[in-house]
């Protein structure tokens, strides 16, 4: 199923690649980095910083895109992101920027035009909340964290 999304290529990013998928089953596409070329960004172990795309995209009503790490960045390096997934709401209208964390042991540099997440746009489900006296029983009930074994 194909949902079109409006992009709107901002001026820093001229010369870039549009994102793609990589395969043809891929949920996401990698998002690059809009730095310049002749500033890339040293993020510091423990250090995050918000990265720029250098796109801005219009999604249509009911649905997200949710920016998530890259699993070889993590694997590898140990780069992540603060609030992953992050969400980019159908209503927003600015820049998408990844906010990148650096969780390894060494410094981490990202170049212009460097893969440094994932989008997977999705589709949203609000709810209503419907107050009750009790909820329903199961068989799990209240046992929280580490209830149901290691």
């Amino acid at each position: 199923m194909s949902v079109i999304v409006q992009v709107s290529p901002l001026p820093h990013f001229s010369g870039l690649e549009m994102p793609k998928y990589q395969t043809a089953a891929s949920a996401g596409l990698d998002l690059p980095a809009a730095v310049e070329d002749n500033a890339p960004v040293i993020l510091q172990p423990g250090e995050w910083q918000l990265i720029p795309t250098g796109l801005a995209i219009a999604l249509p009503d009911g649905y997200e895109a949710q920016i998530r790490p890259r699993s070889g960045l993590a694997a590898k390096k140990g780069i992540s992101i603060v609030n992953s997934p992050g969400t980019v709401d159908a209503d927003y209208r600015g820049e998408v920027k990844v906010n990148l964390i650096n969780h390894g042991s060494e410094p981490f540099e990202i170049r212009r035009g460097e893969r440094i997440a994932q989008m997977v746009v999705a589709p949203v489900t609000q709810i209503e909340w419907a107050p009750v006296a009790r909820l329903s029983e199961t068989e799990r009930g209240t046992g929280g964290f580490g209830s149901t074994g290691v």
